[in-house]
This record gives structure tokens, C-alpha cells and sequence, in this order.
């Protein structure tokens, strides 16, 4: 027999497993819709074959995408759909290929390192940015929290449960989902939740939306409201980039992938899975921001968003109850698996870091750190939106603010370890996704600087806007330039060899040595640094002044 991680004689398996840091992820594939034993190494080659090896490896990337979905998100398409009827569906189809590129290059990474994201981080780029990925993680993470509980407390009113008890067995079912020990009850609890958001598909047919006027908003851009509203739409379009492509994705994705134990023998198939995802989260933000513009249209309450409880009473008045009811049963079950998944992240992360046993095949007694962290968060969260007078809606706002704020960085990171060929060897990404990957970079790092600016100066100018979006145009096309001038002069470097890639794993991390850093990347990542921390400080006492009434 052969040891799946590295082609070689299993005799030699503990010492070449190293690189995985808890060795409950090592082992047979069991999820929730089939097994794969770590020595089966037949190959796939009927039809029935691959179906049973697909149903087997679904889940990290169908969790994740419909994850993302979550209460921020309903609120977030909602408010479109109310404010602006399906003008803005357009930002959807944009946000497809990021979506994939962004969560296939954390698939390949979680794949083939076997090492959560915050751990590479801060191997290979130092304490400082390991700390950081961490600190932020959490601290974003544990506020998007909040916002699910908030979105509990909405769907709970609307249907007329006492908002307490919904919130306190909701954080129940979230904690005790963890806490089997079985990693194939978690994720079996996470796909019936993953099929319940499919609720939203029958809300559209009730409602009927004009299928003919989505489908030309669907592939036409259009700014409504126009220059007088630029501000305003801009900073709507943010959010909807905000809450489809959030930083605990790309950590909850990897460590996700580790957990499950998928390896590169298996990766067309998690390919295969996070389409999945992708077209059915955005099934569900077209179908969001159908109905809902198709609820309001013609009424007073066209362009007066206020919360999603308000969008259930709206698709009640246009549709009838049980389309209200839906709905909120819909928000229920994306809060809960948002917190899921959210929760899922942070511990993933911080067991990382700090060597702790991080694993759901692991029972409570095997991984107490793990399991503490996740329910500690969970548990925090409820009680802050169960708090007399807590600033919810400062809360959110803020989630979304320093989500946008966050996320560039993110991505760099992303690129860097994709582009690490200790890391990733064979795997590392071709010229293609380092081409459109660092566009989109640098389209994250423009509409955060607006954000930030938005924050700062609520009455920002759609001059000014602009403005922003023209000198990053600038810096991008510079900083374009310059690489390709430097690719130009460099030695050209050898093709990768791609031979044998399915049995490539990174080696332990201790033998890796550190990447060199480059004048240019040193200067890009200071100036990162200090961008983050002065737009991080900036936020918060802007927040800190808003709750204070200043």
C-alpha cells in the first residue's frame, strides 16, 4: 500500500505526514453523502464511479458559497432589489469568476499543503501578518456573528416566536451541530440546511418578477439613479462585493478542505463541488433581488429599505403569507448556517496558529480549545444582540466597513501563496490567474479606499468618487508597467513541470525556507501595512463617534 499523501511506501508515514498539522486529518473521506478510503487508489473511470466520488468529496465548496448567503447577504440584496429593482443584477454575473478564482486557489492550497490558511501566513510571511490574519479574522468574524443573530431575531419576529428563546435554541442547534465528534453528522446537518436555501427558488414564482427585463439587467450594467446617486449606488455595489466575497471564506474553505481530507487526487471533483456552490448562491441573489424588486415596485416602500423583516411583510402584501413565511424561514436557515460557517473558521484559524487540535472528527475531549473557541463565539454573539439597547445596526455597518476594508489583503495574501512554489510546487497558478487574480486585486483595494472614504466622509461626492477610482486606475497602470517591464528584462525562468501533480504534496514546514522579498514587494507590503492600520483606526473611531452621537 501507498500513502496517499506522498505516492510513498507507507512504512515511512508518520515523518512524511508532518506537514498536516492534527493527524485527525489524515484518513478515509467520509462525508456526507458517501466514503472514499485513503487507500483507494482506483481509478475513476464509468459514469457511476465519478457520481459516487463527486457525492462523496460535496461540501467545503457548496457550505462555503451558500454560506455566504447569509443574513449580511439578505439584507445586502434586499436592499438592492428595494432601492433599485434588478438594476444592479449585473454586479452578480462580475462576480462569478471572482468567486471561483478566489475559492479554487484556497481549494488547491488546502488540498495540497494539508496547512490552514493563518498558519502559511504566518510561516512564510512572519509573525506580524500571521498575527494580524488572525486578530482580524476574529474580530471580523465575531461581529459578522452578531449579524446573524441579528438576522434570527428578524425571521423570528416576523413569524411571531418569542425573539429570546429563538435566539438561545438557534445557538443550541449551531453549537451542538460541532459537538458530535462526527465530521459527517456536521456536514450532513450543513448540506439539509445547504438544500433549505433553495426556498428562495419558489418565493420567485409566486412573486413572478418579469423574467425578460432580469435577464437584460442580468448581462446589461446600468448605474441607476445616475450621477445624482453615484455615491450612494457605489457604496450599495460595494456591499454586494463585501458580502459575496468575505475573508472567512478563504479560511474556512481550506481548513475545511483539510478537515474532510481531500487531497489533489481529488481536485476536478471540489472543482466540481464549488461551481456547484457558485451557481447556487447566485440562483439564490437573483432570485433575492427578482422578487423583491417585483414586490416593492409601485409601492411607498420602493426605495425605503429598512430591514429584511420589512421584505417579508412586503412579499406578504404582494404574494400572499405564505410567501413572507418562506422568506423568513429562508433567513433562519441562512443565519444559522452563516454562523456555521463563520464560527468554523475562526477556531479552524486559531488551532491553526496555535498548534491546538483542530478537527470535528475529534470529540470534545480530544480538541478543547477548538471546540471552546467555537462556542465561546457563538455563545457571545447571542448574548450581544440579546442585549437591552446594543447597536445592531452600528454593528452591521461596521461588519461590511471593515470587511471591505480587510479583504485586499486577504487576496495579496492569496496570490503570494499561489504564486510559492515551495508551497505549492507543481500547483502554483499560471500566468492566466496571476493576470486576472492581480486585476482583481487591485479592483478590491480601489473600492476599499472608497469605502473608507465613505466612512470618513459620509457626504463624499460622486466627484470625488471619481476621483478615487481614477488615480487607483493610475497606480494599477503603473504598477502594471513596471511588472511587465521587469518580466521583460528578468532571466526567463523554466516552464513548471506539472508531471506527477496529483501525488505532490508540500513538504513539512520546517524544512521550507523563507521566500525572499524583493525591494518592490517590500514596499508594496509596507505600504499594505500602513494602509490597513491607519484605515482600521480611522474606522473604528468613526464607529466609536457614531455609537457616542458625535
Amino acid at each position: 500500500m501507498t500513502d496517499i499523501l506522498t505516492n510513498t511506501p507507507a512504512t515511512n508515514t508518520p515523518a512524511l505526514r508532518a506537514a498536516v498539522l492534527d493527524d485527525a486529518h489524515v484518513g478515509d473521506i467520509r462525508g456526507a453523502l458517501g466514503t472514499i478510503r485513503l487507500d483507494d487508489t482506483t481509478p475513476r473511470t464509468g459514469l457511476s464511479a465519478k457520481l459516487k466520488t463527486l457525492l462523496a468529496i460535496i461540501g467545503p465548496g457548496l457550505i462555503v458559497m451558500v454560506g455566504d448567503n447569509d443574513a449580511g447577504a439578505f439584507a445586502t440584496y434586499g436592499q438592492a432589489g428595494q432601492n433599485y429593482g434588478t438594476h444592479l443584477l449585473w454586479t452578480l454575473l462580475l462576480l462569478v469568476p471572482v468567486l471561483y478564482v478566489n475559492q479554487e486557489m484556497v481549494l488547491r492550497l488546502g488540498a495540497v499543503t494539508g496547512v490552514g490558511h493563518a498558519r502559511l501566513i504566518l510561516e512564510r510571511f512572519g509573525k506580524f501578518w500571521g498575527a494580524f490574519s488572525v486578530i482580524d479574522l476574529f474580530l471580523l468574524n465575531a461581529l459578522t456573528l452578531v449579524t446573524e443573530f441579528i438576522g434570527i431575531t428578524l425571521a423570528a419576529g416576523y413569524l411571531g416566536l418569542p425573539t429570546t428563546a429563538a435566539v438561545v435554541l438557534a445557538a443550541g442547534i449551531i453549537i451542538a451541530s460541532a459537538f458530535t465528534g462526527s465530521f459527517r453528522r456536521f456536514e450532513r446537518i450543513a448540506i439539509v440546511l445547504c438544500a433549505a436555501s433553495l426556498l428562495l427558488v419558489p418565493i420567485y414564482f409566486m412573486v413572478h418578477p418579469a423574467a425578460s427585463q432580469m435577464a437584460h439587467d442580468f448581462v446589461v450594467p446600468n448605474m441607476p439613479g445616475g450621477t445624482g446617486q453615484l455615491s450612494t449606488v457605489m457604496l450599495l455595489i460595494i456591499g454586494i462585493v463585501g458580502t459575496t466575497v468575505a475573508p472567512w471564506q478563504l479560511f474556512f474553505q481550506q481548513s475545511y478542505v483539510i478537515d474532510k481530507r481531500i487531497t489533489p487526487r481529488f481536485m476536478r471533483y471540489e472543482k466540481a463541488d464549488l461551481w456547484l456552490g457558485v451557481v447556487v448562491v447566485v440562483i439564490g441573489a437573483a432570485a433575492m433581488m427578482g422578487f423583491t424588486a417585483a414586490a416593492f415596485a409601485a409601492t411607498h416602500g420602493f426605495g425605503q429599505f429598512t430591514d429584511t423583516a420589512g421584505i417579508a411583510t412586503g412579499l406578504e402584501h404582494k404574494a400572499g403569507k405564505v410567501a413572507g413565511v418562506l422568506f423568513a424561514i429562508a433567513l433562519l436557515d441562512a443565519s444559522i448556517i452563516g454562523a456555521f460557517a463563520v464560527s468554523l473558521s475562526t477556531a479552524y484559524a486559531i488551532g491553526d496558529v496555535l498548534g491546538m487540535k483542530h478537527s470535528l472528527h475529534r470529540g470534545v475531549g480530544g480538541a478543547k480549545g477548538f471546540y471552546a473557541v467555537y462556542a465561546g463565539l457563538v455563545a457571545a454573539a447571542a448574548a450581544i444582540v440579546l442585549i437591552p439597547g446594543s447597536p445592531l445596526g452600528l454593528l452591521t455597518e461596521g461588519v461590511q466597513t471593515l470587511a471591505g476594508v480587510l479583504l485586499p489583503s486577504a487576496s495579496v495574501f492569496l496570490l503570494l501563496l499561489c504564486n510559492d512554489k515551495q508551497v505549492l510546487g507543481p500547483w502554483v497558478n499560471g500566468p492566466k490567474t496571476n493576470t486576472f487574480t492581480t486585476a482583481v486585486v487591485g479592483l478590491l483595494v480601489a473600492l476599499s479606499v472608497i469605502l473608507t472614504a465613505a466612512v470618513l466622509f459620509p457626504d463624499i461626492s460622486a466627484g470625488a468618487i471619481l476621483k478615487i477610482m481614477a488615480g487607483c486606475g493610475v497606480a494599477g497602470v503603473l504598477a502594471a508597467g513596471y511588472s511587465f517591464t521587469k518580466r521583460r528584462t528578468a532571466t526567463k525562468e523554466d516552464p513548471i513541470d506539472r508531471t506527477g501533480r496529483e501525488e505532490w504534496r508540500m513538504p513539512p514546514l520546517q524544512t521550507l525556507t523563507r521566500p525572499t522579498m524583493s525591494t518592490a514587494r517590500r514596499i508594496g507590503m509596507g505600504a499594505l501595512r500602513s494602509y490597513l492600520l491607519v484605515a482600521v483606526v480611522l474606522v473604528v473611531i468613526k464607529i466609536v463617534q457614531v455609537a457616542l452621537g458625535h
